[in-house]
């Protein structure tokens, strides 16, 4: 979807008669790329699908506070990326039950005879999640949304030149993890 209509929408989601069939439409948009960069970051599918749910139930919350200065999906992108936040400080335990899934996956994987594309996959994910929050964000909107520095800066509310460092350190941090593991 483009701006153009992001921002119509937006401006229909206010009306209350339209906001109920707007929002599903902005829902059905943005569920999916909503989803994986929550489900990166969590790498849970259940706390993936509570958290999306949250974001939404945020976003049809607060649609009335969006003033158009930022694009549609950047606003979104900050509302689920600050419900992943919340997430990480609500549940001390998060990162040990995502250490867990990978290491089961990796289990999972040395029974069968998959390639070691998927084994290398697997090693990328565990190495991305010995990051620190931030760095971790940082990398998983750059990395895999393709994010500019600025627009990450909206969402992370962070200058660019931070950004920047954050993602040159764990860049490096995942290369050493991905050695030490060869």
């Amino acid at each position: 979807m483009n701006e153009t209509s992001d921002a119509y929408l937006f401006s229909l989601i206010k009306n209350p008669a339209s906001k109920d069939k707007v929002f599903l439409q902005l829902m059905d948009t943005y569920k999916k790329p909503l989803y994986w960069h929550i489900r990166r970051l969590v790498v849970s599918h259940e706390d993936a699908e509570d958290i999306l749910q949250e974001t939404f139930i945020n976003v049809y919350r607060f649609a009335d506070s969006f003033k158009g200065e930022s694009k549609v999906f950047t606003w979104l992108y900050r509302i689920a990326t600050n419900e992943c936040t919340k997430h990480f400080r609500k549940n001390k335990n998060w990162l040990k039950n995502a250490e867990l899934i990978t290491d089961k996956m990796m289990s999972d994987l040395s029974g069968n005879d998959s390639d070691d594309s998927e084994a290398m996959l697997i090693k990328f994910q565990q190495a991305i999640l010995k990051l620190p929050d931030k760095q971790r964000m940082v990398f998983n909107l750059r990395y895999y949304e393709e994010l500019s520095y600025e627009e990450i800066s909206q969402i992370l509310d962070s200058s660019v030149n931070t950004l920047k460092t954050n993602y040159h350190y764990a860049s490096e941090k995942i290369r050493q993890c991905l050695i030490e593991q060869a």
